[in-house]
């Protein structure tokens, strides 16, 4: 779905949660979440209509932010009110809610919670490769 059909409902998820967190942050999960599908599929069958984990996103998400922003992911997070993991768990969960994601019965928002250290993560220098 292109970006200028994701605005308006995005805009209302942010209205419905008190604006929390900034629009790029939502943009960036759902980015996140095509780099992940993208790499869970690489060199087997396309994982269309497979379910992704929290736990693979979590990892799908760190390396997506590797990749974008380096050492800088940790500021980009905070300035869009992402704090911890548990935050992009937030995140999803409300795209979950306004139809825009799927998740499954065992899928919590707690499955997020402490995930990986951002200044850790995205030290200088730190490879995600294999995680």
């Amino acid at each position: 779905m292109d970006d200028r059909k994701l605005q308006p409902l995005i805009r209302e998820i942010r209205i419905q949660n008190e604006r929390k967190y900034a629009e790029a942050a939502y943009f960036f999960v759902l980015e996140a979440l095509d780099f992940t599908i993208f790499l869970e599929g690489r060199g087997q069958k396309p994982c269309e209509g497979r379910h992704i984990s929290p736990q693979e996103l979590l990892s799908g998400l760190r390396r997506y932010a590797q990749e974008e922003f380096g050492p800088l992911a940790p500021y980009a997070f905070r300035s869009w009110g992402v704090q911890t993991t548990r935050d992009f768990g937030s995140l999803v969960f409300q795209m979950c809610e306004a139809g825009l994601l799927n998740k499954t019965e065992r899928d919590k928002p707690q499955d997020f919670a402490n995930g990986f250290d951002f200044e850790v993560a995205f030290q200088e220098g730190e490879s995600v490769s294999g995680t």
